[in-house]
């Protein structure tokens, strides 16, 4: 199952591999503004003389077309940064873009899949098949994927395999496992109206306030008391803007959360709950509400025999204890909008090493990557892809 040359040449660029990570570590673009992004993996294909097309307005979509007949198989790759400030700038590759970073892997998925690319062109001619590489920009805003589907990314489509560096486990483990894996994510607003006035008369005022307070304290109890306890779901206030100063009774409320579940029902139900407390909190105080819901991210749900075969690919590249239980997670993927169109799964590679300081959270300004992990995720892509099409 193990293409023993791949295995030899990805290791043998190593130094390539984390130089390529560095170089976009160091220059981050953020969502749909991965314009240098898009122009370097551009040029890196055109080096191996692969074929490309970009989407609009970022983004790259790859083939290589193996040497004999078969099915097409998909690898993607994120490159959008965030808006975080870079803290651990002692690292000779921090972001020269100030507000601006890889806080949450990307750079390593995009170079991953970069030399992924390399060795799968180096043995074409074996492939029963062709392999699609997509390098997807805004990802952090969860509309890459869909932009990508809608330009033709999956069109023709057999199989998808993506990968994410996963900070809370370690150094280049592997975590695949059949079923949930990642969560829905989605929106919701909610504006309530009462009526404002002097502070020191409340008794003419409807206090917005109170009302939106009462919601918050209230609403937790969709998911305590109304959803099973076996399945898995969050409901969090991120946001409350009541007010405008401190002797004025608030007349208007905005509250702004999220919902993450894994199931269509349990979604289906926080979100018909939520309208239903709302009006009800409103209607005791004699306000009015008004909610907002907006679908995101769907569940990304590993397709059993993909994720099996990931961990047999793991196993055999890697070893056998390689294989990591991972628990899902609560976190969004927009990788959920590829497997609407095909089967596929959505691996975790290791990246947590105390002794590098890499074990920070995703998303914060001290986050980074056990490099030697690069390697493990780029064999595992192209693998992947080898295993498949071989079957």
């Amino acid at each position: 199952m193990i293409n023993q040359k791949m295995k030899e040449l990805i290791v043998m660029n190593r130094e390539e591999l984390i130089a390529l990570r560095r170089k976009l570590h160091s220059e981050p673009e953020l969502s749909f503004e991965e314009v240098n992004t898009t122009t370097f993996v551009c040029n890196y294909l055109d080096e191996l003389g692969i074929s490309y097309r970009k989407t609009k307005p970022t983004g790259v979509i790859a083939e290589i077309q193996g040497g004999r007949s078969g099915k097409t198989v998909a690898l993607r790759g994120d490159m959008d940064a965030l808006s975080v400030e870079q803290l651990n700038t002692h690292v000779p590759y921090a972001s020269k873009v100030p507000g601006k970073m890889h806080a949450c892997g990307h750079d390593a998925h995009t170079s991953m899949l970069l030399m992924a690319a390399k060795a799968l062109s180096e043995i074409k001619e074996e492939l029963p098949g062709n392999v699609r590489l997509l390098f997807q920009p805004a990802e952090e805003i969860a509309q890459g994927a869909k932009a990508m589907v809608e330009q033709g990314a999956m069109k023709g489509v057999d199989n998808v395999f993506g990968i994410h560096i996963w900070s809370q486990i370690p150094t280049n483990k592997v975590a695949c496992s059949p079923g949930p894996s990642f969560a829905a994510a989605d929106i919701f607003k909610v504006h309530f109206t009462g009526k404002g006035g002097h502070g020191a008369i409340p008794q003419d005022c409807i206090d917005a306030a109170v009302v939106a307070s009462s919601f918050v304290m209230n609403v937790q109890s969709i998911v305590s008391r109304t959803i099973d306890p076996q399945n898995a779901a969050v409901l969090t206030i991120g946001k409350m803007d009541v007010g405008t100063r401190f002797n004025i009774i608030a007349e208007n409320a905005l509250i702004e959360g999220t919902v993450r579940t894994f199931n269509q029902e349990t979604r289906d139900h926080i979100e018909k709950n939520i309208t239903i407390y709302a009006n009800n909190v409103a209607s005791i105080y004699g306000a009015t509400a008004k909610v907002e819901y907006i679908r995101g991210t769907q569940p990304v749900i590993n397709d059993e025999e993909s994720a099996q075969l990931v961990q047999q690919v793991a196993t055999e590249a890697f070893g056998p204890n390689t294989v990591f239980d991972e628990k899902p997670t609560m976190g969004a993927e927009d990788f959920s909008f590829f497997l609407e169109k095909a089967p596929g799964s959505f691996a975790l590679v290791g990246s947590g090493n105390p002794k590098k300081d890499t074990e920070w959270s995703h998303h914060h300004g001290n986050f980074d990557i056990d490099e030697d992990a690069l390697v493990t995720g780029a064999e595992l892509y192209a693998q992947y892809a080898w295993a498949y099409l071989n079957q």
